[in-house]
């Protein structure tokens, strides 16, 4: 004997109780009831699914920017320091050679540990990781080198000894210079990418997602609490949002997403890594044969026409 689904929340027990009156006394305002009760259950599905990339884009063992660094290129030497206040471990980077191109690397690093975490506060860079990434970043167009960033933060951190050394104005340098520089820039989201953190190193002639990370203005708490008053939402939030790799190739603010096992990356870090290498050899082999004053006026109007509509 089958069993009869019970509505999830109240909303949906309220619609069942008013189509099942509606039924008894107008056929066709049941027949809109029901219209209506198929949205709710495909949008339900649909936060169910986003909440499931939510979780992936977060596990714990999913690879690290470090885990790709060590897969995808050969001789990687770390610099640290922004020559003006100190170094950020939430932030590494260095040189390296991917198939024999010398490189830039910039990325966001998360701790295994919880004493790595500490001191890598969690991925969640104070403005010397940023300043430190711009110094690079200036050092790799001196020199003519390409510069390739990982992504994979939940926000610029937020504490008060960042908010007076400027992190503010640390993150929207970041955004103006990355913007100009004479010299190919590739970014990749490998995880979370969240909020003006994020942004802070995801200026670039091409952007890619893996599968299952995320791209936001704001983490789906946090939209559920401001928004929905109510932050056990997050699910609801982050459907609203539209946070996907999917949604961001659909909105044209990613130029790929990159594809990873079934099961998350965390499954399978070698065969991401290659896909990821597949795809930064080729863009970086092409970009670097175009003239790099013509990189920063496409980059510069690709910038300009986020958020432009037209109908």
């Amino acid at each position: 004997m089958a069993t009869k689904k019970i509505p999830e929340t109240a909303f949906e027990q309220k619609l069942a109780e008013l189509k099942t009156l509606a039924g008894d006394y107008n056929p066709e305002i049941a027949a809109m009831l029901g219209e209506i009760e198929k949205k709710v259950r495909e949008s339900s599905d649909n936060s169910v699914q986003v909440w499931k990339k939510v979780a992936l884009a977060r596990h714990p063992d999913r690879p690290y920017s470090l885990d790709y660094i060590e897969r995808i290129f050969d001789g990687f030497v770390e610099l640290h320091g922004d020559r003006s206040f100190g170094d950020d471990p939430a932030i590494v980077g260095g040189l390296a050679m991917l198939d024999g191109i010398p490189v830039t690397i910039i990325a966001n690093q998360k701790g295994r540990t919880l004493k790595d975490n500490m001191r890598r506060n969690h991925g969640m860079a104070n403005p010397e990781g940023y300043r430190k990434a711009l110094r690079l970043a200036q050092q790799a167009e001196k020199f003519l080198r390409p510069i390739i960033t990982f992504v994979d933060t939940a926000g610029a951190y937020p504490g008060i000894g960042a908010e007076e050394r400027g992190i503010g104005e640390a993150i929207a340098r970041n955004l103006r210079d990355f913007s100009r520089l004479a010299t190919p820039v590739v970014c990749v989201i490998i995880g979370e990418g969240g909020s003006g953190g994020a942004l802070g190193l995801c200026v670039g002639d091409k952007i890619y997602m893996l599968e299952n990370a995320i791209y936001s203005v704001i983490s789906p708490e946090g939209a559920a609490s401001i928004l929905l008053r109510d932050s056990s939402k997050a699910k609801e939030a982050a459907a609203m949002l539209r946070i996907t790799s999917d949604d961001l190739q659909t909105f044209g603010l990613i130029n790929g997403v990159i594809k990873e096992p079934p099961e998350g990356a965390q499954t399978n870090v070698d065969e991401t890594a290659a896909a990821i290498k597949k795809i930064l050899v080729r863009d970086i082999k092409d970009l670097t044969e175009r003239n790099p004053q013509v990189l920063v006026r496409y980059r510069t109007r690709k910038i300009r026409k986020i958020g432009h509509w037209s109908e």
